[in-house]
C-alpha cells in the first residue's frame, strides 16, 4: 500500500470526545497505563528442545520502509519475513539515538536506567554498565554471537555474555560473518543465539547534493514536506536544519529532497539484501525449522518527513517508531501465528521476550515478554501509552519525553515548549495544538501522566538543560558515497 493508504483516514472528534478521553484516563492509574512492567516475571517450563535464536537489527530504519508497509520501498527479505511471521505495526524505541537505544535493546531498560543517555564520545554518551542479554542466555545454556554495529563502550560487564563477539564491521562482512557461524552450527547439538547488527540505511549520512547519484526521479515527497511549517513547531526542530546536520539541504530545491529520499530508499534496500542472504542460509542449513527469528531497528531517520532528515531533536513517528518482526516455528507455537498486532511494544521487550523463548529465567525490567502472544497462549501486553526519551545529539542537548497515545502524541522540552498533536485527526503530526485551548484538558492530563513515569521510572529528564551552541562537527560531514 502506499504512504498515505497506510495511515487512517482522520476522524470527526467533539470537544465533548476530548473531554470524555480525559476522564476515561486516570493519572493514578499510570504504573500500568504505560509501560508498566517492573515486575519479575515467571519463565515457562524449558522445552526439550530449545530454540535458535536469531535477531536481526538494521540502524536508522523508520516504521515505514519496509514494501509491505510502503511499496515506494523495494525489502522483499524484510516483506518475507512479515509474511511468515508477525508484522507489530505499533513499535516504538525508547529513545532515537544509535547508542542509548541499544542500551535498551541488550538490557531491556529505559536510558534513564542504564545512563547511556547519548552517543559514545558525545554529551552523556556513557558505556554500558550493565548485564546484557548475551550473559543471560549463556546461563540459560546458549552459545552466543555478535557481530556487527556495537557502540557501547568498553565496560567489562557490559560487554560480557557473547562466546563470539566482532564487531564495527561493513555490512557484508557481517553478513559473512552470520552465514559462517550458521554454517558451523547446523549439526550443533547446543542451541545458539545470534545477533547481526547492520550498519545500514545509516548511510543516508553519505548522501551529498548534486553528487550522490540516484534513479527514478522525480518522486513524490511525504504529505508533511508539503504541508508542514516548522514556525509553529519548537525552534530547534528549524534550527537542527539551519546550524546543525540539516545544513546541507534546508534551502535547497525539491529535487535534492526528492534526491534524499531515494538515497535513503537505496540504502535500505541494501542492508535488506544482507538480510535476504542470512534467511537464505538459515534455509539450506535447515535451521529454519528450529530458529527464531526476529527483526528491528535502533531507531527511525526523518526521511525528508517535516522538511527534516536525519536525526534529531524531535519525536515524530517517523524517528522513534520502527519495523518489529517475529517469525516463530511451529514446534515452538501452539496455532497459526497472527499476521499483525496493532498493540503497542516497546524495543525493551526483546530482551524478556527473547529468555522467555530460551526458558531462561527473565530479569526484572522495563519490558514485557511477547511470547504469549506469539505461541497463542496469551495477549500482548496491556499499554494505553508509550514513553520515549531524548536526550540530545553529540554536544548538542536539547532533551525531551514523549508520551503518546492511540489519540493522542505529546512532546516537552526542557526549554523549547511544547507539542500536542490529535493522531485521529492529523496523523502526520503537522498541527501542534499545545497552545490550543480546546485541548487544554488532554495537554495537562498527558503531562501528568510523563510526570508520574518520570518520578517513577527516576528519570533525570528534568534536571537536564540544553544546549544550542553547538555547530555540525566537520568529522560528520562524510564526503564518500558508500552504497556499494
Amino acid at each position: 500500500m502506499s504512504r498515505n493508504d497506510a495511515m487512517n483516514d482522520p476522524a470527526n472528534t467533539s470537544k465533548a470526545s476530548r473531554r470524555q478521553f480525559v476522564k476515561q484516563v486516570s493519572a493514578g492509574a499510570v504504573a500500568t497505563l504505560l509501560t508498566g512492567s517492573k515486575l519479575l516475571q515467571a519463565a515457562e517450563t524449558v522445552p526439550e528442545k530449545q530454540p535458535n535464536l536469531l535477531f536481526v537489527c538494521t540502524d536508522q530504519q523508520h516504521w515505514e520502509a519496509l514494501g509491505c508497509v510502503d511499496t515506494f520501498f523495494k525489502t522483499p527479505a524484510m516483506d518475507q519475513l512479515a509474511e511468515e511471521g508477525t508484522r507489530f505495526n505499533e513499535t516504538y524505541c525508547t529513545t532515537p539515538q544509535c547508542s542509548a537505544s541499544r542500551s535498551s535493546l541488550l538490557t531491556g531498560f529505559y536510558p534513564s536506567a542504564t545512563g547511556v543517555y547519548n552517543n559514545m564520545d558525545a554529551a552523556a554518551g556513557n558505556p554500558l554498565s550493565q548485564k546484557t542479554i548475551g550473559a543471560h542466555l549463556q546461563e540459560a545454556g546458549y552459545d552466543t554471537a555478535y557481530f556487527g554495529k556495537w557502540h557501547l563502550g568498553d565496560n567489562p560487564t557490559g560487554n560480557a555474555g557473547w562466546d563470539e563477539r566482532v564487531i564495527d564491521k561493513s555490512d557484508p562482512k557481517i553478513t559473512e560473518l552470520g552465514i559462517d557461524y550458521l554454517k558451523r552450527k547446523q549439526n550443533s547439538e547446543k542451541p545458539f543465539a545470534l545477533f547481526l547488527m547492520y550498519v545500514n540505511p545509516h548511510d543516508i549520512y553519505h548522501y551529498q547534493p548534486d553528487k550522490s547519484k540516484v534513479d527514478d526521479l522525480p518522486i513524490s515527497l511525504p504529505k508533511s514536506w508539503y504541508e508542514d511549517d516548522l514556525s509553529t513547531k519548537p525552534s530547534v526542530q528549524k534550527r537542527f536544519m539551519t546550524h546543525n546536520q540539516g545544513w546541507n539541504l534546508f534551502e535547497r530545491d525539491q529535487k535534492y529532497w526528492e534526491e534524499y529520499h531515494a538515497y535513503y530508499r537505496d540504502v535500505v534496500q541494501l542492508v535488506d539484501t544482507q538480510l535476504g542472504q542470512v534467511l537464505s542460509a538459515l534455509d539450506q542449513f535447515k535451521l529454519t525449522s528450529s530458529t527464531c527469528r526476529f527483526f528491528t531497528s535502533d531507531h527511525g531517520d526523518m526521511d525528508t518527513h517535516h522538511r527534516l532528515i536525519y536525526k534529531g531533536p524531535f519525536m515524530y513517528d517517523q524517528m522513534v517508531r520502527v519495523p518489529f518482526i517475529a517469525s516463530i516455528p511451529e514446534q515452538h507455537r501452539s496455532t497459526e501465528q497472527p499476521q499483525t498486532s496493532d498493540d503497542f511494544m516497546i524495543l525493551t521487550d526483546v530482551v524478556p521476550t527473547l529468555l522467555d523463548f530460551a526458558g531462561a529465567s527473565v530479569p526484572e525490567c522495563d519490558g514485557q515478554s511477547l511470547k504469549p502472544f506469539l505461541t497463542g497462549s496469551g495477549k500482548m501486553p496491556n499499554r494505553e501509552a508509550v514513553i520515549s526519551q531524548y536526550y540530545g545529539k553529540q554536544n548538542w542537548v536539547n532533551p525531551i519525553r514523549m508520551v503518546r497515545t492511540k489519540k493522542y502524541k505529546y512532546n516537552r522540552y526542557i526549554e523549547h515548549g511544547e507539542e500536542l498533536y490529535d493522531l485521529e485527526q492529523d496523523p502526520h503530526e503537522i498541527v501542534n495544538l499545545a497552545n490550543d485551548g480546546d485541548y487544554s484538558e488532554v495537554k495537562q492530563e498527558l503531562s501528568a501522566q510523563l510526570d508520574a513515569w518520570i518520578k517513577q521510572h527516576q528519570d533525570p529528564f528534568d534536571t537536564f538543560s540544553s544546549n544550542d551552541s553547538a555547530r555540525p562537527d566537520p568529522a560528520e560531514r562524510r564526503p564518500k558515497d558508500r552504497r556499494t
